[in-house]
């Protein structure tokens, strides 16, 4: 009689040891693809594992920074130029299943616990009527996080207003 409490008190012991601990070998980035972002927010959303790295994609008017993490796909940032009159609503629409229902300065931003997307300000390629979009997609993600979300992609979009990015136009991707 005296094993079995033992053996739940060990596996009581077991459990709490280790299990809520994360195991990252890698550091956090700072950047997504050269657009500097706050690793904190970053690395909530970001798995365990042993390495991690970016993997860039334009053409078509878009740009994608993917950030994997083991083999995995952990985390994807987007710039697109959107047709001028849109808004960020109509922008992710297209880019997500759900519609994030949580939004912040005047609708500009649209956010959920595991994606954001936002309009830049100022961002407009003129010669073909676009203004351009951003996006941050944990999807995949375990942690989810209104709030951190919200202020990645707040942060991100004001990177990208300050980076070339702005200045570029659909074209050129």
């Amino acid at each position: 009689m005296v094993v079995v409490p033992a053996v739940a008190v060990l596996v009581a012991a077991l459990s709490g040891c280790g299990g809520d601990e994360s195991r990252r070998d890698y550091a956090i980035p700072e950047n997504l693809c050269g657009i500097a972002v706050d690793a904190d927010d970053l690395g909530q959303f970001l798995p365990d594992g042993e390495d991690v790295t970016e993997r860039e994609k334009s053409g078509g008017g878009t740009k994608v920074c993917e950030v994997v993490v083991d083999d995995k796909l952990a985390l994807r940032a987007t710039q697109a130029w959107v047709e001028e009159g849109k808004t960020t609503a109509y922008f992710a629409s297209s880019q997500s299943l759900e519609a994030p229902e949580q939004s912040a300065d005047d609708e500009r931003f649209r956010y959920s616990g595991n994606e954001a997307f936002g309009k830049t300000g100022g961002c407009v390629d003129e010669r073909n009527g676009q203004e351009l979009y951003t996006a941050v997609q944990a999807q995949g993600s375990e942690h989810s996080d209104a709030d951190a979300m919200r202020r990645l992609i707040t942060a991100y979009t004001s990177q990208v207003e300050a980076s070339a990015s702005c200045g570029a136009s659909a074209t050129d991707w």
